[in-house]
């Protein structure tokens, strides 16, 4: 595995994705003094994907925001954090948050020129056969006029509550409805460590994850630095697993600085890159339904 051939082999073969779906959590979005958006990384993001069209590439993106968003504009305090305000709370935050974040991103993706499309999904978007069906084919359709889909889980009717952990999982969910080729996690952290390395300082990076073993997935413990979002290192590890399953390489990265995007499309050995290996037992819906009991 720390093979240094095998890991360039690795990397090298992320420069000919044509299929990306790239995900940023609601903490990287934001300022972490006032949690108001921080429009200079939305820029460099937009920036980054319609560069990624420029060449060829289909890209889905998958963004937080909306609670936060939402909980800013109607000058709430701790919407469903981390005084747990009602889930009521959370999806009127949603409901205002969602049509603010999405008239963001048109205003900036049209200045590069770019169409964005809005996809609202919920855990039942895929467990249902039909419901399922239509979402590829939408998909599909809009890869074909050349549109960026824009993708967030359905706060505002969800009734998980918010199913799928700060849409790690989410985003691993449509990379594999999508059959896309690579899924790009940007978030606070640089990537999986062997244990926590805010508590333990000999942790050790991991580079390459050729095999989602039980050992590591353990390793997923409930924690991370950011309050804003509900997803810590385990959801994006049963993001990992789906992603892997589903034949999917996958890259964590540091969302400090948003041009590691096209950084890791070149190649470079930037965050953790978990391998594609398709998994002939694995069922989608099945795994989805079996994700809230």
């Amino acid at each position: 595995m720390d093979q240094m051939g095998t890991r360039e082999e690795f990397r090298d073969r992320l420069r000919d994705k044509k299929r990306i779906v790239v995900k940023i959590g609601s903490s990287s979005l934001q300022h972490p003094e006032t949690g108001d958006l921080d429009y200079t990384k939305l820029d460099v993001l937009v920036r980054e994907i319609c560069d990624m069209r420029n060449k060829g590439k289909d890209v889905v993106l998958v963004t937080s925001g909306a609670i936060a968003v939402g909980k800013k504009a109607v000058h709430m305090k701790d919407c469903g954090r981390p005084g747990e305000k009602t889930i009521a709370e959370k999806q009127a935050c949603a409901a205002v948050g969602q049509a603010r974040l999405m008239m963001i991103y048109q205003k900036i993706f049209a200045e590069y020129n770019q169409v964005a499309a809005q996809i609202l999904m919920t855990k039942n978007t895929i467990v249902d056969n039909l419901n399922r069906y239509n979402a590829h084919n939408t998909f599909s359709e809009l890869f074909k006029l050349g549109v960026v889909p824009i993708v967030n889980e359905n706060d505002t009717v969800a009734t998980y509550e918010i199913e799928f952990g700060d849409n790690d999982s989410l985003s691993a969910i449509v990379a594999a409805l999508v059959e896309a080729d690579l899924l790009i996690l940007l978030s606070d952290i640089d990537g999986l460590y062997t244990d926590d390395p805010r508590k333990n300082k000999d942790a050790e990076f991991i580079h390459v994850v050729e095999d989602l073993s039980e050992e590591l997935m353990e390793m997923g413990k409930p924690s991370t630095g950011s309050d804003v979002g509900t997803g810590g290192m385990n959801t994006k590890l049963v993001a990992a697993k789906i992603a892997t399953s589903s034949n999917i390489d996958m890259v964590i990265a540091n969302s400090k600085d948003i041009k590691v995007l096209h950084r890791i499309l070149d190649g470079q050995e930037i965050g953790t890159l978990f391998v594609g290996n398709r998994k002939t037992y694995f069922d989608l819906p099945e795994f989805v339904e079996k994700m809230h009991g």
